[in-house]
C-alpha cells in the first residue's frame, strides 16, 4: 500500500523483507484460538472424505458446457450473436477461479494428480500463479482477514470504492496479478511475496510465471499474424471481459466484516444462492463453514452447513440480501474506517 492510511496492512518491512517483528506483534496482540462450532468427530470425517466421482460430478459438467459454449462462440464470431455467445462462454471460464479455490485446497479430488493438473490450468485461467497463490491462500485462512497479515483482504479500509467497481471487468485486482507474473518471470520476487512463498518454491513460482508469459504471448502473436482477437477472446481475456459474476460473488465472502478476530463468524458470510450460481461458484458460498472447515470438500458443504448452522449467524437469503448490507457499509467506510458489520450470534448455543 502506497498511502499511510494502509500501513497496517502492508505484508512486509520498509526494507522489502519480511515484517517478521511486526508480525509477532500482531499476533501477540491478537492471542486465542479460533473459534470452532461444535460437531461430531466421525460425521465431520465422513464429511471429509475426498471423492473423484463427486469432484467430477461438478468438474466435468462445468468443462462440457465451457467446451460447448466455445465452439458456438466460435461458430458466431463475426455476427451479433459472438455477443451473448462469448459473454456466456467467458462467464463459465471465470468460474475457473471457484474451481481453482478448490483444487487449491487439495480437496476437489481425491486422486492427487488430477487435483493437481486442474489446479494448474484453472490457475492460468483466473490469472493466478499456482505456487505463489498456493502459498498465498493459505496465509489467507491462517490469518483470515487480519490486518498486516492476510495478503487476500478484499476491502482495506478506508473503503476504496473505485478498485471494487472495475473489478467487475477485473481491471484492478487483474492488472496487480499481471505485475506479479511479469516481475516474477523476471526473476524479481516481489516483497510480499517473500513473506509467505518457502524460498525453496521460488524458482517453481518464477518458471511458473514465465510459462504464463509464454503462452500469453503465444495466443497473442497468433491474433497478430491471423489479423483477430478471436484467439485471446478463448484465452486471458475472458478473465476480464466476463470477470463480472465471480467478481459479485466473491465480494459477498469478507466485505465489510470485522478485522483482526478469531471468529469467523464475524469476517465471514455464507449466503444462499440459486443452482446454478451456486454450481458455478462450487458452493463456495457456505463461506463461514469453509473457512472453519478447510479440508471439507466443497460438495459436503451443504451437508456441513446443516450440521452446524445452529450455533452460526443466519445465512444471507441472497446476493441482494447481501449487497443491501454490503453497499451502504463500504460506502461508509469510505469516510469511517472504524465502521463494520457486526454480525448477531446465536445467544444459546446447542
Amino acid at each position: 500500500m502506497k498511502s499511510d492510511r494502509y500501513a497496517r496492512y502492508r505484508l512486509s518491512g520498509r526494507a522489502g523483507q519480511p515484517a517478521g517483528l511486526e508480525r509477532d506483534a500482531v499476533e501477540d496482540r491478537l492471542g486465542g484460538q479460533w473459534y470452532r462450532a461444535r460437531i461430531d468427530k466421525a460425521r465431520l470425517k465422513e464429511l471429509c472424505r475426498r471423492s473423484d466421482r463427486a469432484g467430477f460430478a461438478n468438474f466435468g459438467p462445468w468443462v462440457a458446457l465451457l467446451a460447448a459454449s466455445g465452439v458456438l462462440a466460435g461458430l458466431s464470431w463475426g455476427t451479433w450473436w459472438a455477443v451473448p455467445a462469448f459473454f456466456l462462454y467467458g462467464t463459465l471460464y471465470t468460474s475457473s477461479d471457484a474451481h481453482w479455490h478448490e483444487c487449491a485446497h487439495g480437496t476437489a479430488f481425491r486422486t492427487r494428480w488430477i487435483n493437481e493438473a486442474f489446479y494448474h490450468a484453472t490457475s492460468f485461467m483466473c490469472l493466478r500463479e499456482a505456487y505463489l497463490w498456493r502459498w498465498s491462500h493459505a496465509r489467507h485462512h491462517t490469518h483470515t482477514i487480519m490486518a498486516g497479515l492476510d495478503p487476500e483482504i478484499q476491502v482495506p479500509r478506508p473503503a476504496r470504492l473505485w478498485p471494487v467497481v472495475i473489478d467487475l471487468f477485473y481491471l484492478y485486482s487483474g492488472l496487480v496479478e499481471a505485475r506479479k507474473i511479469a516481475l516474477h518471470a523476471c526473476g524479481v520476487i516481489t516483497a510480499d511475496a517473500r513473506t509467505f512463498v518457502p524460498a525453496g518454491e521460488i524458482p517453481k513460482m518464477v518458471w511458473t510465471s514465465r510459462a504464463y508469459v509464454a503462452v500469453t504471448a503465444g495466443f497473442a502473436a497468433w491474433s497478430v499474424a491471423v489479423g483477430s482477437f478471436l484467439p485471446m477472446m478463448f484465452v486471458v481475456l475472458p478473465r476480464f471481459y466476463a470477470a463480472w459474476l465471480h467478481q459479485i460473488c466473491a465480494m459477498t465472502q469478507h466485505a465489510g466484516l470485522a478485522e483482526s478476530v478469531r471468529d469467523h463468524r464475524l469476517n465471514t458470510r455464507t449466503v444462499y444462492m440459486n443452482p446454478v450460481v451456486q454450481f458455478l461458484y462450487a458452493n463456495m458460498n457456505f463461506h463461514m463453514e469453509h473457512h472453519m472447515f478447510p479440508m471439507v470438500p466443497f460438495h459436503a458443504l451443504p451437508a456441513l452447513h446443516e450440521e452446524i448452522k445452529a450455533q452460526m449467524p443466519k445465512a444471507y437469503p441472497g446476493l441482494l440480501g447481501a449487497y443491501r448490507e454490503i453497499i451502504p457499509t463500504l460506502i461508509r467506510q469510505v469516510h469511517d474506517p472504524e465502521y463494520f458489520v457486526r454480525r448477531e450470534l446465536p445467544q444459546a448455543q446447542p
